[in-house]
């Protein structure tokens, strides 16, 4: 299934694509990989939790956000 999906990762990502994690959206899921190994394991998310992981991460004080 994983590899029907259409990856993508940072633009501040090198070149080499071995410095960063790739995305990819499905219906129902959002899936995640190291970009250093695609064929490796990649993990899903539910929609929710995915956004719940950005906004933990993209708040400063490194605590969750309501």
């Amino acid at each position: 299934m994983t590899s029907q999906l259409a990856w993508y990762k940072s633009s501040y990502s090198g070149s080499e694509g071995g410095q960063c994690v790739e995305v990819a959206h499905a219906p129902g899921a959002v899936h995640v990989r190291d970009s250093k190994d695609p064929a490796g394991p990649a993990l899903a998310f539910t929609g929710e939790a995915w956004t719940a992981f950005v906004a933990f991460v993209a708040d400063s004080t490194g605590t969750p956000v309501e």
